[in-house]
Protein backbone atom coordinates (compact mmCIF):
# COMPACT_ATOMS: atom_id res chain seq x y z
CA UNK A 1 0.00 0.00 0.00
CA UNK A 2 1.38 3.49 -1.35
CA UNK A 3 1.78 5.87 2.17
CA UNK A 4 0.87 8.89 -0.66
CA UNK A 5 -2.19 6.81 -1.13
CA UNK A 6 -3.29 7.45 3.23
CA UNK A 7 -5.38 9.95 4.16
CA UNK A 8 -3.51 10.61 7.12
CA UNK A 9 -0.28 9.46 7.80
CA UNK A 10 -0.74 8.31 11.15
CA UNK A 11 -4.50 7.36 11.22
CA UNK A 12 -4.83 4.46 8.93
CA UNK A 13 -5.83 2.16 11.15
CA UNK A 14 -8.57 4.43 13.04
CA UNK A 15 -8.16 5.10 16.76
CA UNK A 16 -5.60 2.97 17.24
CA UNK A 17 -3.09 5.37 16.33
CA UNK A 18 -3.72 8.44 18.05
CA UNK A 19 -4.47 11.44 16.28
CA UNK A 20 -3.64 13.70 19.10
CA UNK A 21 -0.99 13.70 22.35
CA UNK A 22 -2.31 13.05 25.59
CA UNK A 23 -1.30 16.17 26.09
CA UNK A 24 -0.29 19.37 24.17
CA UNK A 25 3.52 20.16 23.30
CA UNK A 26 4.44 22.06 26.59
CA UNK A 27 6.21 25.07 23.98
CA UNK A 28 6.47 25.55 20.48
CA UNK A 29 9.96 27.42 19.02
CA UNK A 30 9.44 28.67 15.67
CA UNK A 31 13.49 29.68 14.29
CA UNK A 32 12.53 31.15 10.85
CA UNK A 33 10.35 33.09 8.79
CA UNK A 34 8.90 29.99 7.08
CA UNK A 35 6.09 27.83 8.14
CA UNK A 36 8.26 24.34 8.59
CA UNK A 37 10.73 26.66 10.94
CA UNK A 38 9.57 25.24 13.78
CA UNK A 39 9.93 22.77 16.35
CA UNK A 40 7.70 21.41 18.98
CA UNK A 41 8.73 20.21 22.68
CA UNK A 42 7.54 18.01 25.05
CA UNK A 43 9.34 18.10 28.95
CA UNK A 44 9.38 15.11 31.14
CA UNK A 45 8.12 15.45 34.98
CA UNK A 46 10.95 16.49 36.87
CA UNK A 47 11.57 13.88 38.91
CA UNK A 48 11.91 11.25 35.69
CA UNK A 49 14.11 13.32 33.47
CA UNK A 50 16.97 11.63 31.73
CA UNK A 51 19.07 14.19 30.59
CA UNK A 52 18.77 13.11 26.91
CA UNK A 53 16.83 14.93 24.28
CA UNK A 54 14.82 12.56 21.46
CA UNK A 55 14.76 14.83 18.18
CA UNK A 56 11.88 13.47 16.20
CA UNK A 57 11.69 13.42 12.01
CA UNK A 58 8.72 12.21 10.83
CA UNK A 59 7.78 10.78 7.59
CA UNK A 60 5.93 10.87 4.80
CA UNK A 61 8.10 10.30 1.57
CA UNK A 62 9.29 13.96 1.98
CA UNK A 63 5.83 15.41 0.58
CA UNK A 64 4.10 18.48 1.56
CA UNK A 65 0.82 17.44 2.75
CA UNK A 66 2.69 14.90 5.73
CA UNK A 67 3.38 16.98 8.59
CA UNK A 68 5.19 16.79 12.46
CA UNK A 69 1.47 16.06 13.53
CA UNK A 70 1.38 12.01 13.45
CA UNK A 71 4.55 11.74 15.69
CA UNK A 72 2.56 13.90 18.69
CA UNK A 73 1.49 10.53 20.28
CA UNK A 74 4.96 9.40 20.40
CA UNK A 75 6.46 12.62 21.58
CA UNK A 76 4.42 12.56 24.73
CA UNK A 77 4.62 8.75 25.36
CA UNK A 78 8.75 9.50 25.31
CA UNK A 79 8.53 13.03 27.61
CA UNK A 80 6.36 10.55 29.90
CA UNK A 81 9.09 7.93 30.05
CA UNK A 82 11.92 10.91 30.69
CA UNK A 83 13.24 12.11 27.66
CA UNK A 84 12.82 16.16 26.34
CA UNK A 85 11.36 15.50 23.01
CA UNK A 86 11.76 18.05 20.44
CA UNK A 87 9.18 17.07 17.56
CA UNK A 88 10.63 18.76 14.24
CA UNK A 89 8.93 20.12 11.27
CA UNK A 90 11.19 20.51 7.97
CA UNK A 91 10.57 21.97 4.45
CA UNK A 92 9.15 19.17 2.22
CA UNK A 93 8.80 18.82 -1.48
CA UNK A 94 6.55 21.74 -3.14
CA UNK A 95 7.32 23.77 -0.51
CA UNK A 96 9.76 26.75 0.20
CA UNK A 97 13.25 25.55 0.60
CA UNK A 98 12.06 21.87 0.09
CA UNK A 99 13.52 19.64 -2.15
CA UNK A 100 16.98 18.81 -2.21
CA UNK A 101 19.50 19.87 -0.94
CA UNK A 102 16.94 22.05 0.87
CA UNK A 103 14.99 19.73 3.07
CA UNK A 104 18.00 18.14 4.22
CA UNK A 105 19.46 22.05 5.18
CA UNK A 106 16.42 22.03 6.72
CA UNK A 107 16.40 19.33 9.17
CA UNK A 108 20.20 20.28 9.89
CA UNK A 109 19.08 23.57 10.58
CA UNK A 110 16.00 22.35 13.06
CA UNK A 111 18.56 20.18 15.13
CA UNK A 112 21.14 23.21 15.35
CA UNK A 113 18.22 25.23 17.04
CA UNK A 114 17.70 22.75 19.22
CA UNK A 115 21.35 22.00 20.35
CA UNK A 116 21.68 25.82 20.66
CA UNK A 117 18.47 25.61 22.70
CA UNK A 118 19.57 25.85 26.57
CA UNK A 119 16.41 24.19 28.10
CA UNK A 120 17.30 20.68 26.48
CA UNK A 121 20.37 18.36 27.26
CA UNK A 122 22.80 18.50 25.40
CA UNK A 123 22.62 14.98 24.45
CA UNK A 124 20.77 13.86 21.72
CA UNK A 125 19.48 11.20 19.85
CA UNK A 126 17.44 11.44 16.42
CA UNK A 127 14.90 8.92 16.07
CA UNK A 128 13.42 9.12 12.39
CA UNK A 129 10.28 7.51 10.57
CA UNK A 130 10.24 5.69 6.92
CA UNK A 131 11.56 9.29 4.82
CA UNK A 132 12.50 10.91 8.31
CA UNK A 133 14.80 7.70 8.69
CA UNK A 134 16.55 8.38 5.67
CA UNK A 135 16.87 11.74 6.93
CA UNK A 136 18.08 10.61 10.39
CA UNK A 137 20.78 8.38 8.66
CA UNK A 138 21.81 10.49 6.07
CA UNK A 139 22.45 13.08 9.41
CA UNK A 140 24.70 10.07 11.03
CA UNK A 141 26.80 9.61 8.12
CA UNK A 142 29.95 11.29 6.35
CA UNK A 143 30.74 13.19 9.47
CA UNK A 144 28.02 15.76 9.16
CA UNK A 145 26.92 16.03 12.72
CA UNK A 146 29.55 14.11 14.91
CA UNK A 147 27.80 15.76 18.24
CA UNK A 148 24.85 13.67 17.72
CA UNK A 149 24.84 10.91 20.68
CA UNK A 150 23.01 8.29 17.98
CA UNK A 151 20.30 7.52 15.70
CA UNK A 152 17.23 5.38 15.72
CA UNK A 153 15.88 4.76 12.40
CA UNK A 154 12.20 3.30 12.22
CA UNK A 155 11.53 1.89 8.98
CA UNK A 156 13.50 3.97 7.12
CA UNK A 157 13.77 4.70 3.17
CA UNK A 158 17.33 4.13 3.87
CA UNK A 159 18.95 2.97 0.20
CA UNK A 160 17.25 5.48 -2.43
CA UNK A 161 18.33 3.96 -5.29
CA UNK A 162 16.23 0.56 -4.07
CA UNK A 163 13.20 3.46 -3.06
CA UNK A 164 13.28 4.07 -6.75
CA UNK A 165 14.21 0.90 -8.30
CA UNK A 166 10.51 -0.04 -6.58
CA UNK A 167 8.93 3.67 -7.09
CA UNK A 168 7.98 3.77 -3.81
CA UNK A 169 4.87 6.19 -3.46
CA UNK A 170 4.20 7.01 -6.71
CA UNK A 171 8.41 8.15 -7.16
CA UNK A 172 8.54 10.04 -4.51
CA UNK A 173 12.11 10.04 -4.42
CA UNK A 174 12.32 11.48 -8.24
CA UNK A 175 10.16 14.22 -6.79
CA UNK A 176 12.84 14.99 -4.26
CA UNK A 177 15.72 14.39 -5.83
CA UNK A 178 15.34 14.66 -9.68
CA UNK A 179 16.46 12.44 -12.41
CA UNK A 180 19.19 10.39 -11.05
CA UNK A 181 21.00 10.72 -14.85
CA UNK A 182 20.63 14.34 -14.58
CA UNK A 183 21.14 15.63 -10.76
CA UNK A 184 23.89 12.54 -9.73
CA UNK A 185 25.00 15.15 -7.34
CA UNK A 186 21.77 15.37 -5.57
CA UNK A 187 21.52 11.25 -5.39
CA UNK A 188 25.24 10.92 -4.43
CA UNK A 189 24.61 13.69 -1.61
CA UNK A 190 21.43 12.42 0.00
CA UNK A 191 21.84 8.79 -0.34
CA UNK A 192 22.82 7.31 3.10
CA UNK A 193 23.29 4.26 1.80
CA UNK A 194 26.33 5.40 -0.75
CA UNK A 195 27.79 7.17 2.59
CA UNK A 196 29.91 5.78 6.03
CA UNK A 197 27.81 5.59 8.71
CA UNK A 198 29.59 7.93 11.38
CA UNK A 199 27.04 8.11 14.42
CA UNK A 200 25.71 5.07 16.44
CA UNK A 201 23.01 4.05 14.80
CA UNK A 202 19.72 1.59 15.06
CA UNK A 203 17.54 0.52 11.95
CA UNK A 204 14.13 -0.65 13.37
CA UNK A 205 11.87 -2.67 10.53
CA UNK A 206 8.55 -4.41 11.41
CA UNK A 207 8.40 -7.42 9.25
CA UNK A 208 4.53 -7.25 8.29
CA UNK A 209 5.94 -3.39 6.71
CA UNK A 210 4.01 -3.29 2.99
CA UNK A 211 5.12 0.52 2.33
CA UNK A 212 8.66 0.39 3.25
CA UNK A 213 9.80 -3.12 1.77
CA UNK A 214 12.08 -5.10 3.56
CA UNK A 215 14.80 -4.92 0.35
CA UNK A 216 14.97 -1.33 1.00
CA UNK A 217 16.86 -1.59 4.54
CA UNK A 218 18.11 -5.24 3.80
CA UNK A 219 20.24 -2.68 0.42
CA UNK A 220 21.32 -0.61 2.93
CA UNK A 221 22.67 -2.96 5.79
CA UNK A 222 24.42 -5.14 3.04
CA UNK A 223 26.64 -2.07 1.96
CA UNK A 224 27.92 -1.23 5.56
CA UNK A 225 31.15 -1.97 6.09
CA UNK A 226 31.35 -4.28 9.71
CA UNK A 227 33.40 -1.15 11.42
CA UNK A 228 30.32 1.03 10.83
CA UNK A 229 28.30 1.58 14.26
CA UNK A 230 25.40 0.12 13.06
CA UNK A 231 22.89 -2.66 15.21
CA UNK A 232 19.75 -3.87 13.66
CA UNK A 233 16.26 -4.78 15.02
CA UNK A 234 13.07 -6.53 13.89
CA UNK A 235 9.42 -5.50 15.54
CA UNK A 236 7.82 -8.80 15.26
CA UNK A 237 3.91 -8.69 13.82
CA UNK A 238 4.59 -4.94 13.13
CA UNK A 239 4.12 -2.54 10.40
CA UNK A 240 5.15 0.60 9.05
CA UNK A 241 3.24 2.93 11.45
CA UNK A 242 2.86 0.23 14.38
CA UNK A 243 6.94 1.27 15.07
CA UNK A 244 5.57 4.73 15.92
CA UNK A 245 2.74 3.81 17.70
CA UNK A 246 3.21 4.55 21.36
CA UNK A 247 -0.11 1.92 22.32
CA UNK A 248 1.74 -0.94 20.77
CA UNK A 249 4.01 -3.36 21.80
CA UNK A 250 6.62 -2.20 19.57
CA UNK A 251 6.57 0.87 21.49
CA UNK A 252 8.43 -1.28 24.03
CA UNK A 253 10.94 -1.69 21.54
CA UNK A 254 11.95 1.95 20.35
CA UNK A 255 12.32 2.72 24.14
CA UNK A 256 14.70 -0.05 24.64
CA UNK A 257 17.20 1.15 21.47
CA UNK A 258 16.90 5.06 22.64
CA UNK A 259 17.77 4.28 25.61
CA UNK A 260 20.64 1.89 24.57
CA UNK A 261 21.81 4.43 22.23
CA UNK A 262 22.17 6.44 25.64
CA UNK A 263 24.98 4.35 26.68
CA UNK A 264 26.95 4.16 23.24
CA UNK A 265 29.70 6.37 23.54
CA UNK A 266 31.71 7.34 20.38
Amino acid sequence: MSEHNRTDAATHRGSEVPSRPARPPDRTEVTGPEQTDVYEVWEPAADRARGVTVALVHGGFWREEYDRAHLAPLAEALARDGFHVANLEYARCGMPGGGWPGTGRSVVERLEAVRADTHLPDRVVVVGHSAGGQLALWLASGGRMPWLTGVLALAPAADLAEVDRLGLSDDAVRALLGDPDEHPDAWADADPARQRLTVPAVVVTGDLDDVVPASVVERYVAGRDPSEPLRTAVARGADHFDVIDPTGPAYLLVLAEVEELTLTTH
